[in-house]
């Protein structure tokens, strides 16, 4: 049996077009979830895959449709395998049912990973470009001048202020209060 999935990311989408797609390929039964594909808990993805038996076809419109990631979709295809049941991609016309539709599925999988793999090493590069140039990520710091450093430390040691007032007076929190403070200790 054909057992279809369909999954829209915003209530204002219409499933119409997955359900049409699906009923023409055959399924007999569909599942549909409205909600966002990064979420972990898929209630309609979760009843499909406990309604699937082995010999069944799961049936999706399109690959992002079924998995969250790359690897969730691996991961979901080798669970599907190991319970005898096949899976069919209609927009990617994967069909692991066929040899073909199985090397396609691997080769896509290869070209992702190797795409993340690629896009990781450029952004690791430029980093490591940018740091060269003098450049430092992350966010800025929220006292920017040194006098605001030195008042920030002045006033801890001083102790006639609370830490409160102080965090108050110069916009910072706790943890930054107590990170400048350490700055001043530890020799740089």
């Amino acid at each position: 049996m054909k057992i279809g999935y369909a999954r829209i990311s915003k209530q204002e989408q219409n499933e119409a077009l997955q359900i049409d797609a699906l009923k023409e390929a055959g399924c007999g039964k569909w599942f549909v979830d409205k909600i966002t594909g990064s979420k972990v808990e898929r209630k309609g993805l979760s009843e499909a895959l406990a309604y699937l038996r082995p010999g069944d076809t799961f049936v999706v419109w399109k690959l992002d449709r079924a998995g969250r990631s790359l690897k969730h979709l691996i991961e979901l295809l080798k669970d599907l395998q190991g319970r005898n049941i096949e899976f069919v991609s209609i927009t990617e016309r994967i069909d692991t049912t066929t040899p073909g539709g199985k090397l396609i599925f691997h080769l896509m999988g290869a070209l992702a990973e190797f795409e993340r793999d690629l896009i990781r090493e450029r952004t690791n590069a430029g980093l490591v470009a940018a740091k060269a140039r003098g450049r430092v990520g992350g966010r800025p710091r929220k006292l920017r001048t040194n006098g605001k450093v030195a008042l920030a430390r002045q006033m801890f040691a001083d102790q006639s202020h609370s830490i409160p007032e102080i965090c108050d007076a110069l916009g910072i929190s706790r943890a930054t209060l107590y990170r400048y403070v350490k700055e001043a200790k530890s020799p740089e």
